[in-house]
């Protein structure tokens, strides 16, 4: 039997990380096949020489969820430390910087917003209890504005729930459902951000390198520079079977030849598709999937086949789905100093610093530093994003959307009321995601392919767009869970998938979560 993988983020590596742990399949019989040179997918990070670090964002990780990933990730050595887990690991640091931000909205006065009650009025508190009760079919292809009121969009718990997770009122009102379920625990302590957990350095560098680098030591093999552009499919008497693969590379295109007993796992579009980078001079590209391609093995393999869900969905109302991240690369303190004195953080214990009269929706956070492995004493990264990035800014007058680096530091600035001195030299890469938020699109049950689509013999899908009963998307754990469950399926591994923790059913946290509503 051999596997391939068809595109190397975070979900392919685990799923070939489950076949060789929990199925016994050789590493060697694992291909893993990426048009980009580096594996991770979104979990990405780089230094761009002449320029400084970028990064496209990082997901939040916490230990009281993510069941999969850290079941994972106990099995990976560190590459720092060996004899720790990467799960082990993460632990450790985070009991040494642990988080609890103090400034996590900040008004155009540079206040800092007393965020300790969620500003619901007895009409919003109905409307969530309403919304978080409602069935999924009851909510169906609604969005979020079509349950809560205007005024709801205006509380403190919106606005830090949105940031911390990147909702729109137009977003899916399922999966606003979802995010309130699964994390639940949170909500009494979404003001303090307390129960975020982050890896030593970005995610590329601290889960995505151990994983690869334990993969490559068993054999799997890596197949950058190619891109997978179509999958040959056999479908009679309700079964699929895979038959081929049609790859191109720098050489043109070619086809392998996959056996009946072969499995083939498709990593069906990305939400960093089409992503671009500017400079400190011009803003980033705008690009669509047909700059990409990245769209187009789902939208071929669904066509005609409503098993294997509903691509259109996700990526036609780009204007909903996308916003803009920067990363910024300073080479004096005096940034990170003064904003660990006005927010009482220091660097990597505080979260997201929210401009909540910013018209781009700007928010930024210090990492503990260094940031990334290798990066040099001196240096000093944090991270931005804003989800109106269409507005014009409040400092600067064109839309985000259309400014360089030097002017998103402008606006950056003006919110903090910061001498142009403290970001000195300092170098911002902007980014543009048309995608980031796809997944977060109404979108109606059958529109996302179950990991293993009905009728599957050995094709399965592994991403942001399958489904899986009460999970959230736009999480590392979503797509390590749709590999396990995947895997597990398709080779018959009989130990169980770490259920969902159920959070929402303990009484404590149903009764903290009360209180903290009527504050």
């Amino acid at each position: 039997m051999k596997a391939h993988f068809l595109g190397s983020g975070i979900g392919s590596l685990a799923g070939a990380a489950f076949m060789i742990r929990d199925a016994g399949v050789p590493g060697t019989d694992i291909t893993i096949y990426e048009s980009q040179p580096q594996s991770g997918g979104s979990l990405d990070a780089a230094w761009r020489p002449e320029q400084g670090y970028s990064l496209r964002g990082g997901r939040m990780l916490t230990t009281d969820h993510y069941e999969c990933l850290w079941d994972l990730m106990k099995s990976i050595p560190s590459l720092d430390q060996p004899e720790l887990s990467v799960y082990e690991e993460t632990v450790r640091f985070n009991e040494q910087n642990p988080a609890h931000s103090k400034a996590r909205l900040v008004d155009r006065r540079r206040h800092k917003l007393d965020v300790s009650h969620m500003g619901f009025s007895n009409a919003d508190r109905l409307e969530l209890l309403r919304l978080t009760e409602a069935s999924e079919e009851a909510l169906g292809t609604s969005k979020i504005s079509d349950w809560l009121s205007p005024a709801f969009f205006d509380t403190n718990f919106w606005w830090m729930w949105q940031t911390t997770f990147a909702f729109q009122p137009w977003h899916s009102a399922v999966e606003f459902k979802r995010y309130l379920h699964r994390f639940m625990n949170e909500f009494p302590r979404i003001e303090t951000l307390g129960g975020v957990k982050r890896t030593v350095y970005n995610q590329y560098d601290s889960l995505v390198r151990p994983l690869e680098t334990w993969l490559r030591q068993r054999g799997v093999n890596f197949v950058h520079g190619t891109t997978a552009t179509d999958v040959a499919l056999d479908e009679a008497d309700g079964q699929t079977v895979a038959r081929a693969l049609t790859l191109r590379d720098a050489q043109g295109e070619r086809t392998v030849g996959i056996a009946p007993e072969d499995l083939v796992f498709v990593q069906n579009a990305s939400m960093t598709d089409a992503s671009s980078v500017g400079s400190m001079s011009a803003p980033a590209p705008r690009l669509t999937k047909a700059d990409s391609q990245g769209w187009a093995l789902w939208e071929k393999l669904a066509k005609g086949r409503p098993q294997f869900g509903n691509p259109a969905a996700f990526n036609s109302r780009l204007a909903e789905s996308y916003w803009l991240s920067f990363t910024v690369t300073c080479s004096q303190p005096a940034f990170f100093d003064q904003m660990e004195a006005f927010t009482g953080n220091r660097a990597g214990t505080g979260g997201l610093v929210t401009f909540k009269d910013s018209a781009w929706q700007m928010s930024v956070v210090l990492y503990h530093q260094p940031h990334f492995r290798g990066q040099p004493e001196g240096l000093q990264v944090f991270w931005g994003y804003a989800l109106q990035p269409d507005r014009i800014g409040d400092f600067v007058a064109k839309p985000m959307s259309e400014c360089s680096g030097a002017e998103i530091l402008q606006e950056l600035r003006g919110h903090l009321n910061l001498d142009p001195e403290v970001l000195e030299r300092a170098v911002c890469i902007p980014c543009r995601m048309p995608y980031i938020t796809s997944m977060f699109m109404p979108r109606a049950h059958a529109d996302r392919p179950l990991p293993v689509p009905p009728g599957s013999r050995n094709v399965a899908f592994v991403s942001q767009f399958v489904e899986i009963a009460d999970d959230v998307v736009f999480t590392v754990e979503y797509s390590v869970r749709a590999a396990q469950m995947a895997v597990y399926q398709l080779l018959g591994v009989q130990r169980p998938v770490p259920p969902i923790t159920r959070h929402d059913r303990s009484l404590k946290v149903l009764m903290d979560s009360l209180v903290k509503s009527l504050r």
